[in-house]
């Protein structure tokens, strides 16, 4: 059969047997993973939550990580990071992602106008280190903000599947009580689990939620007051991030808080770097190095690089430096070797550069 497929393969050269099969059932590729959306449902006006069936390529995931989601949109392939916030050990073996759709979100929006059952997606291995260690801590306590509870949601579905003994609590951040996702589920998940528990808190509301305010010493007591002796989970926004780890440093406990960053961080280039031409050579298209990072700069030139998280973890702009010198944002190194894979969304010029793209 292998060998069958091998010669179907030299046959089809260069498109190759997948290029076929997808015209007929983007399900049956043999290379890459693909996605049928079964059903799609509305929790609160700004998420959508799809149940999908992966095709047969698909290995699963641990709780925690994520998965590249590509869609098309107006000719260009788009693709975001999120997290699956079902359990690993989910029965059917489907997905569930449940995204929040952002004001300016490209991908998002679009899932959210037109994301319905039969809908194909692009997906890819699942990837990432945020998730429970093996063996499983003996108390776990997981805290989020909006859509930082999609992992944190899959580690709590995934302990309770294990039966998990010891002591594990949510603590969960919105604006309002219409913001708050999974409340009817979570009750139900906790209701015969007395070392569970799942607390809603409200920040801009003083009802409608277990707790209100923003995150606090005094919220800790009251959910997990034995965080202490637990390893934390911590996933949202930045401020719920800096305000937590604040409370854990000066507890001496930071080494028990693990962290996953949904926001993008600023990035600014050093001020004198701010210099140069940027060209990008199969487009043609050159400008004045503005110091943004080089995604944006080819964005607002009109170009349309392939990207994802923006933020520099799943690679998706990685294109070859032809030569110059540009800077990691993430980590402030310079590098200007020639014929250099960088990822152009947290590489900023610092001189003339050049792309090949």
């Amino acid at each position: 059969m292998g060998k069958l497929a091998s010669v179907a393969e030299a046959l089809l050269t260069p498109h190759g047997v997948d290029r076929y099969l997808e015209l007929i059932d983007p399900m049956l590729v043999r290379r890459g993973i693909r996605g049928r959306i079964t059903a799609v449902r509305r929790q609160t006006p700004a998420t959508l939550t799809m149940t999908i069936r992966p095709s047969r390529a698909w290995r699963g995931f641990r709780a925690g990580q994520y998965v590249r989601v590509t869609v098309t949109i107006d000719g260009v392939r788009r693709t975001r990071c999120y997290s699956p916030a079902c359990s690993q050990h989910r029965a059917d073996g489907q997905l569930e992602l449940t995204v929040k759709a952002l004001e300016d979100g490209l991908v998002s929006g679009y899932l959210h106008r037109y994301a319905e059952p039969g809908m194909v997606l692009g997906l890819s291995e699942p990837d990432g280190t945020f998730g429970l260690p093996d063996p499983r801590p003996e108390h776990v306590l997981l805290i989020s903000g909006g859509s930082g509870i999609t992992p944190v949601l899959a580690m709590l579905r995934t302990l309770a599947d294990e039966n998990h003994p010891g002591e594990v609590a949510l603590l969960h951040y919105e604006n309002e009580p219409a913001d708050l996702p999974y409340r009817a589920e979570l009750a139900e998940l906790v209701a015969d689990r007395p070392n569970f528990r799942v607390r809603f808190a409200c920040t801009m509301t003083d009802r409608g939620g277990d707790l209100h305010g923003f995150f606090s010493r005094a919220h800790l007591d009251q959910v997990a007051p034995w965080f202490g002796a637990a390893e934390t989970f911590l996933c949202g926004p930045v401020p719920l991030m800096d305000s937590v780890r604040k409370e854990y440093a000066n507890e001496g406990l930071s080494e028990r808080l693990h962290t996953e960053e949904f926001t993008p961080p600023a990035f600014a280039a050093e001020p004198g770097e701010v210099t140069g031409q940027v060209r990008f050579t199969r487009s043609g298209k050159e400008f004045a190095n503005s110091g943004k990072p080089l995604l944006e700069q080819a964005e607002d030139a009109g170009l349309r690089p392939e990207h994802g998280c923006r933020m520099g973890i799943c690679f998706s702009c990685t294109q070859l430096k032809a030569s110059g010198p540009v800077r990691n944002l993430r980590t402030g190194e310079v590098s200007a070797e020639d014929n250099e894979e960088i990822q152009l969304c947290i590489s900023a010029p610092c001189g003339d550069v050049e792309i090949n793209a």
